[in-house]
């Protein structure tokens, strides 16, 4: 069974950090990019950074460069999202996501993990 778990959500004070997971399960891990991306209500999904389990080559939106950093273990094929300095804009819940041509069009989704909230209070 395909499955992505996301975890480490939580709610902080602006200028907080926190810590996301990707736990991945039943596929071939380094055949696709794990991206993370966020939704907050009434807006669009939005791509927030991306890490080819390949090659460890990572791609960041401009609201996350600087602020988050993306990581792998290909060991536990895990990803972890380290999100710093944390703005009440960053408030959404945040997905997981095995895909590949990340930001292209003809980016292609393999699977979506449930969603974890992140609350970043003023």
């Amino acid at each position: 069974e395909v499955k992505l778990v996301e975890s480490g959500g939580g709610s902080v004070q602006t200028g907080g950090s926190l810590r996301l997971s990707c736990a991945a399960s039943g596929f071939t891990f380094d055949d696709y990019e794990i991206g993370w991306f966020r939704q907050a209500p009434g807006t669009e999904r939005e791509g927030v950074a991306c890490i080819s389990t390949n090659d460890g080559r990572t791609h960041y939106a401009d609201s996350a460069k600087g602020r988050f950093t993306i990581s792998r273990d290909n060991a536990k094929n895990t990803v972890y999202l380290q999100m710093n300095s944390l703005k009440p804009e960053d408030t959404a819940v945040y997905y997981c996501a095995a895909l590949t041509g990340w930001a292209t069009p003809v980016m292609d989704f393999h699977s979506w993990g449930q969603g974890t909230q992140v609350t970043v209070s003023s």
